[in-house]
């Protein structure tokens, strides 16, 4: 793919995703009035984790706590009981009763809004930091998940190996209009389409702009 076509190529796929469900983190911030610490708990909470499962889970978090004052007063027994079955559900509660302990202690209870300061958040990496970043305080970044690493590479967009050389590679060549929106519009086409095994190519509209790289079989 052309890198000018990207622009052509974010319509198309922003008319798609809406006929298929809004990324999990995208609704906890819509409903929550794009509430920074309900969408650092809510990343945290998907990782590896199913997005049902993760909006259930979160759903019963935050119906007990939704600041990182009285989160921190629940015991990590009952945080463990609410957020299961999400993936490494102790080691997750673990660090969200660190990450209120340090928001408390060095934050005044506010989460930071850089990259650099809420990547020394246990359990935080650049994922859930971009995240927090852009949707929670509407600062540029981009963030880069499995899905926004494979589709780029597969469009021919960018030729990178891991999601941290995508997140830099895409920081040189997307239109900085487009980062925030861009994970959420790959997610959803990601989940839905462009899978990452037998992607539904035949029923794609990007097949003029796309160069299908490391496509084997599709359907």
């Amino acid at each position: 793919m052309r890198p000018h076509h990207i622009h052509a190529v974010l319509r198309i796929v922003r008319r798609e995703v809406r006929r298929w469900k809004e990324p999990v983190v995208g609704v906890i911030a819509r409903t929550s009035h794009h509430d920074p610490f309900l969408i650092l708990i809510a990343c945290l909470l998907s990782l590896r984790t199913k997005d049902q499962t993760t909006h259930e889970a979160s759903n019963r978090l935050f119906s007990l706590a939704r600041t990182p004052s009285t989160m921190l007063k629940l015991p990590l027994r009952t945080i463990e009981r609410a957020i299961y079955p999400v993936g490494f559900y102790r080691t997750k509660a673990t660090s969200i009763h660190r990450i209120c302990q340090i928001l408390l202690t060095k934050y005044d209870g506010r989460v930071p809004d850089t990259i650099d300061e809420l990547l020394t958040l246990p359990g935080v990496g650049r994922k859930t930091a971009n995240l927090v970043v852009t949707v929670g305080y509407g600062k540029p970044g981009i963030c880069v998940d499995t899905h926004v690493h494979r589709i780029s590479n597969r469009w021919g967009y960018i030729k990178t190996k891991t999601p941290e050389e995508s997140e830099q590679a895409l920081r040189r060549i997307l239109p900085r209009r487009y980062w925030i929106t861009y994970n959420d519009l790959l997610v959803p086409y990601g989940q839905n389409l462009c899978l990452p095994v037998s992607p539904r190519c035949s029923q794609c509209k990007l097949l003029p702009y796309c160069d299908r790289r490391g496509v084997t079989t599709s359907r």
